[in-house]
Formats: structure tokens, C-alpha cells, sequence
């Protein structure tokens, strides 16, 4: 009798978990990981080739430049016309590393990457050693020095990622299950009963969200005592991402019957827009798809201020696609609610 019962409410259980969707995030979950892990870049079988920066107008040290033209097995050699460029073609991933010629040492180069702690430096600094010695037979790098375009330490290096992940757990998990309630329990409707306007529920809703992200990154940013460089732009961005963010999540709690509907719902759209913005770092393939994701819009320029000294000014086309894709969030919860959708 007792395992007759015990099956009973397993079965019912598992029935409650489909009907909620609940059991879609089995599938769900393990197929984005998959998928996302196979976009990022993975050397295979054969060694992933070493994309080197060289500026035309430079003369480097011939036996640098021969030696590494030979072993073209290792590296690819890209021209570029400046210094500024070929510091912006490695914030963009074009190439891994940029060589810059030794102004004390002739016989030596500086190399530009982006972060020195990453296994990206450690590998060419390596390579060029094992190089050299082959060649003249010596134990000390052609390389004079390294230099990062991204300072600080590990903390400040994932504070961008940190940051959108409580971002998007606000607006995807929190709002949206928010939303859910008040239309499961019939709260909503009691409300438009009053003379309070659905505009008004929106505006005092989008608000809430916004204080909710607001407060956790200034936590966030008070426990770990980072401090932005430019605060203004970066108070900017974290506002109108606020903005976007909490709008999608209602817009996603508008398009749910229920709250268990709502958190799979929040689930299945917060990986998406978490994973490829925060592992575009690692990939070239996620870089080319993570900028149609709105996570990406806000992730970019928040690592910009914080870890390159960005300013507002030069972040103007994302500020402007946060604001329109919240604007437009809003507008599709503003029609569902007129049409008092699942309600």
C-alpha cells in the first residue's frame, strides 16, 4: 500500500512538473550548454594557429621576423597600419597578440595582449623562447616585456560578468515570476478595477525592477570596493540596462499563466543571454553571435568602463539599442495587458 502511494505522488508529481514545463529545463538546459560549448573556439586535432600583429611602418629585428614568418605552422603574421589599430584589432580578437619594436633593446619586441595573466600570453611567450633557442641556442625571450590593454586582477577581470548576471536574474527570474502572481492570484484584475491605469501598474513595475538592479550593484560594488573609473557613464549604463532588463522581464511574466510557467519561462531565456555575452571573451564564433543578444549590448559596455576607462560618449549605438529594446518591451506588455492576456 505504501509503495502503491509512493509511486502515486511521483506520478503526480512528474505530471505537475509537465504540466508547469518545469520538466522542459531537463532538455532545455543541457542542450544550450552543449550547443554553446560547441561554438567556442576548440583547437581539435590540429594546433590552433598564434595570430600575430605586425605595424608596417615598423623595422623589427630580421631574425625575429624570419623566424616567425618560417614557422607558419604556429603563427600568422597580420599586417596593420598603426599602433591604435593593432591595439583595437586585439580588444576585438582579431589577432592574439601585437608586436611592438623594443625602443632600448633592437634585438627585442614588446608584445601587446589583452590580459597578461592569460593562457593566450603564457603560450607566446613560450613559443617565442622555444624559438630563439632553437635558433641561437639561448635561454632569454625575444620578448622584452608584456603589456596588457586590460589591468587589475582576477575580482576586477569577472566584475563585468558578476554584474550581469544579477542584472538578468533580476529581470528574468524575479520580474517575470512578479508578474506571474499578481495575474495567478487575480490581484491584477482587482487593481484595474480601480482607477489606477495600466500604464501606471507598468511605469511603478519598471521602477521596482530598476531599484532591485541598482541596489544589488551597488552592493556588489560596495562589499567588493571596486570603484569605476568614469561614474557617470558607467551609472548611465546600468541605468537604462536596468531599464531594458526589468521591461523584458515583465513583458515575459505577461506571457505566463503562472508563476511555475514563469521561472521556466525566466530560465530559458536567462542562459541564453548569459553564456554567449560572458564566454565572447573565449571565442571568436560567440564575439560574431553574442551582439544580437540585448545582454551583450549591456555586457560590452560595462567591461569597456570598468576595465578600459570607457566613456558614455562612445557607447552611444548601445545605450540607444537598451533603450528602444526597453521601450519596445514595454509597448508589447502595455497591448498584452489591454487585452488582459491569460488573465
Amino acid at each position: 500500500m505504501m509503495l502503491r502511494n509512493i509511486v502515486t505522488l511521483t506520478l503526480n508529481d512528474l505530471a505537475i512538473a509537465f504540466k508547469n514545463k518545469t520538466i522542459f529545463l531537463i532538455v532545455f538546459i543541457p542542450l544550450f550548454v552543449f550547443f554553446s560549448l560547441k561554438l567556442v573556439d576548440m583547437s581539435g586535432t590540429d594546433v590552433k594557429k598564434t595570430r600575430l600583429g605586425l605595424i608596417q611602418t615598423e623595422v623589427y629585428a630580421p631574425a625575429i621576423v624570419k623566424t616567425i614568418t618560417a614557422a607558419d605552422q604556429f603563427f600568422t603574421l597580420l599586417p596593420v597600419s598603426t599602433e591604435a589599430e593593432g591595439k583595437q584589432w586585439v580588444k576585438e580578437k582579431k589577432i592574439d597578440g601585437l608586436l611592438l619594436r623594443d625602443g632600448q633593446e633592437k634585438q627585442s619586441v614588446v608584445l601587446v595582449v589583452l590580459k597578461k595573466e592569460s593562457l593566450q600570453a603564457l603560450s607566446i611567450v613560450e613559443s617565442f623562447s622555444a624559438l630563439q633557442k632553437a635558433v641561437e641556442g639561448k635561454n632569454n625571450s625575444w620578448i622584452s616585456d608584456v603589456t596588457p590593454l586590460q589591468e587589475g586582477g582576477i575580482q576586477k577581470q569577472t566584475l563585468p560578468t558578476w554584474i550581469l548576471m544579477l542584472v538578468l536574474l533580476v529581470g528574468f527570474i524575479i520580474m517575470p515570476a512578479q508578474v506571474a502572481e499578481e495575474k495567478e492570484k487575480k490581484l491584477l484584475l482587482a487593481l484595474l478595477q480601480t482607477p489606477i491605469r495600466e500604464i501606471e501598474w507598468l511605469i511603478a513595475k519598471v521602477l521596482s525592477g530598476m531599484l532591485l538592479i541598482l541596489s544589488a550593484v551597488l552592493l556588489l560594488h560596495l562589499l567588493g570596493k571596486f570603484e569605476p573609473g568614469n561614474v557617470l557613464s558607467y551609472v548611465a549604463i546600468i541605468t537604462v540596462g536596468s531599464f531594458c532588463f526589468s521591461s523584458y522581464g515583465i513583458l515575459l511574466g505577461f506571457l505566463c499563466r503562472n508563476q511555475a510557467s514563469a521561472r521556466t519561462l525566466g530560465v530559458m531565456f536567462y542562459l541564453p543571454h548569459l553564456l554567449p555575452s560572458a564566454l565572447s571573451d573565449f571565442s571568436q564564433k560567440l564575439t560574431a553571435v553574442a551582439p544580437f543578444l540585448p545582454s551583450y549590448q549591456l555586457y560590452e559596455p560595462i567591461k569597456s568602463i570598468l576595465l578600459d576607462g570607457g566613456c558614455i560618449s562612445n557607447l552611444s549605438r548601445e545605450w540607444l539599442y537598451l533603450l528602444l529594446f526597453g521601450v519596445a518591451s514595454l509597448c508589447g506588455s502595455y497591448l498584452l495587458m489591454k487585452k488582459r492576456w491569460l488573465m
